[in-house]
């Protein structure tokens, strides 16, 4: 029989194979791995999962039940091989996640945003067009940061109005439609671009000002420093609106709107999780949760319906 760092090694190479990242557990199997190793130990057992999992002190109580899923997931793959292998049950350090409450910007706080990032200096150089036509296709396609930065110029098909998010969860790819006022406004983007780089060193759209690819943080870090520029932030918050907001606000006005012209939103539901990018359509469900208003709206289309039935 194989080792146990051998199957761990396989088991990642399977998942991987199949689109997942896993790089938390990755790295977290490899030190259970160790700790096994350490302790003389060739069988998982419920008992050295515990003590593994709770080794770090002074952590919040979620790190501790994610270490403990890590080592159940591969537990309950390597018990085929090796039925003596014990799956540490799920009621063990339990923990449910709080998702954050989004924050829903109104029209004009959106304007605000795009007239702040057109004012960023230099007002020669290409930063300001850059995050402005960047905040800009966040707010109008609900794309996750981590899609808009990876996006090639080959990506975006501008006389088709087509944009192709490639590889994202799960190795899936799709396709979203572009308003033609959202073409003409990268349109005019890429002609700066061109005037500034004509020959650029990246295959990236959006381009920093020294003309390469932007990065995760630099971005994130550029909307926080608007977002206290403009009052959505005080200076010494370190929490508040978030980028992400503007994916939420995009899922949220879509439903509100179907829900308002008497689309019927169970079954428009999918097609917003597939353009969300979304793996399941529960993800998607969330957001008719996590607003008052989607909340008040559900009920009252429900209570038309049962009314109609009695």
């Amino acid at each position: 029989m194989i080792s146990l760092r051998k199957a761990v090694e396989n088991y990642l190479t399977m998942r991987r194979a199949l689109g997942f990242k896993l790089r938390d557990m990755g790295y977290n199997l490899q030190h259970f791995v160790s700790f096994m190793e350490q302790q003389g130990a060739t069988i998982i057992t419920t008992e050295l999962a515990l003590r593994w999992a709770q080794q770090p002190q002074g952590v919040q109580s979620a790190q501790w039940a994610a270490r403990l899923s890590f080592v159940r997931c591969f537990a309950r793959y390597w018990s085929a091989t090796d039925p003596r292998t014990e799956i540490p049950p799920p009621g063990l350090l339990p923990y449910r996640p709080k998702r954050a409450t989004p924050y829903i910007y109104s029209n004009d706080e959106i304007q605000q945003i795009l007239k702040a990032a057109r004012e960023l200096p230099p007002s020669t150089g290409l930063r300001r067009w850059t995050y402005y036509s960047l905040f800009g296709l966040m707010a109008v396609t609900g794309m996750r940061i981590s899609e808009i930065i990876r996006l090639d110029r080959a990506d975006i098909d501008l006389k088709q109005g087509l944009l192709t998010v490639r590889l994202t969860k799960f190795s899936k790819s799709r396709l979203i439609p572009l308003h033609s006022t959202t073409v003409k406004k990268l349109e005019r983007y890429l002609h700066r671009q061109s005037q500034l780089y004509p020959r650029p060193s990246t295959t990236r759209f959006f381009l920093s000002n020294q003309g390469t690819p932007l990065t995760d943080c630099i971005v994130r870090w550029t909307f926080v420093k608007l977002s206290r520029q403009i009052g959505l932030r005080k200076a010494e918050d370190s929490f508040g609106p978030r980028l992400h907001d503007l994916r939420h606000r995009f899922a949220v006005t879509t439903l509100l709107y179907w829900y308002k012209t008497g689309v019927d939103v169970e079954q428009r539901l999918p097609v917003l999780s597939t353009y969300l990018g979304h793996a399941h359509v529960t993800d998607t469900y969330w957001y008719l949760s996590a607003i008052p208003e989607l909340l008040f709206l559900t009920k009252d289309r429900l209570e038309k319906r049962w009314e109609a039935l009695s």
